[in-house]
């Protein structure tokens, strides 16, 4: 069996329900949510528009907050960090988006897409970044 890499368990996202005039009820966005995923496996998620699967990504990486429930990254918990310690979470963990025309800028050659990750979470030093996507673009047959 694979140690656990990520683990999430019981995890809740709820939108308050409301409005001026009458109170509405919460929303479930996700609602005891949990799975495990260990090193070297994938987990993908199928669902019909709306299911939740955005929104758990989401959660899992931090760019939504969850209302309950636990996320778990090689150990640690990590609903509960803030500051440089998710800076440095967010080097090891991130989303990819299923709408490449939202996820990439159009503006960008690919090269230099690349290199603003390894510039944003100061991976390399500069010098070194333009051999580094070189080689990222071989490795995959770019």
């Amino acid at each position: 069996m694979t140690a656990a890499l990520v683990s999430v368990t019981d995890l809740v996202k709820r939108y308050e329900g409301g409005g001026a005039w009458r109170r509405r009820r919460p929303v479930f966005a996700l609602n005891g949510v949990s799975f495990t995923i260990g090193a070297g496996e994938t987990l993908g998620l199928v669902g019909e528009s709306g299911s939740g699967k955005s929104t758990l990504g989401r959660v899992v990486v931090r760019l939504a907050a969850a209302s309950s429930g636990s996320v778990r990254y090689a150990g640690e918990e990590i609903l509960g960090l803030e500051g440089k310690a998710l800076r440095k979470l967010r080097r090891s963990i991130q989303m990819i988006f299923q709408d490449p025309y939202s996820s990439l800028n159009p503006r960008l050659r690919a090269g230099a897409a690349v290199a603003e990750g390894l510039e944003i979470h100061r991976l390399l030093p500069s010098r070194e970044i333009p051999a580094r996507v070189e080689q990222l673009f071989e490795e995959v047959g770019l």
